[in-house]
């Protein structure tokens, strides 16, 4: 077993900041907090719904940012697969967020935090599928 990159500190740093987000961005404007949800309204509702979403996805990517430029060690970005196996990876994950009606963001955190059966049931097909992926292409590949 590899537990090189085991890091607890920051596992449980970054998961109560995103709790905190999600629970700021409910009980400030009503909202959940489902990444997918808000990226496809920011691009598609109408314009005075969207300032809030652009200001979430700002929010998302300036973190980012700025962890690359004030943490250049701690951020490893590997794209071995190269920019083709990035843009199917994406268009899975877009295909499959929709099929599920949400993404784990707003299913796994916010959904399970609310007790939503349907989010209790997508976030175990999440995780299943994704130990199946590892299984077959870590291990069959």
């Amino acid at each position: 077993m590899n537990i090189v990159n085991f890091t607890p500190l920051s596992a449980v740093v970054g998961g109560a900041l995103i709790g905190l987000a999600a629970a700021l961005l409910w009980l400030t404007l009503g909202r959940i907090a489902g990444v997918s949800t808000i990226l496809g309204g920011a691009l598609t509702e109408r314009v005075p719904d969207s300032g809030w979403r652009f200001a979430f996805l700002a929010g998302l990517l300036s973190a980012g940012l700025g962890a690359v430029l004030f943490f250049p060690d701690a951020v490893h970005l590997d794209l071995a697969g190269g920019g083709e196996q990035l843009l199917v990876a994406g268009l899975l994950v877009g295909f499959g967020t929709q099929m599920g009606s949400g993404c784990t963001s707003g299913h796994g955190v916010c959904g399970i935090a609310r007790l939503s059966a349907r989010s209790i049931v997508a976030t175990l097909c999440f995780m299943v599928s994704g130990m199946l992926t590892v299984s077959v292409v870590g291990h069959l590949l």
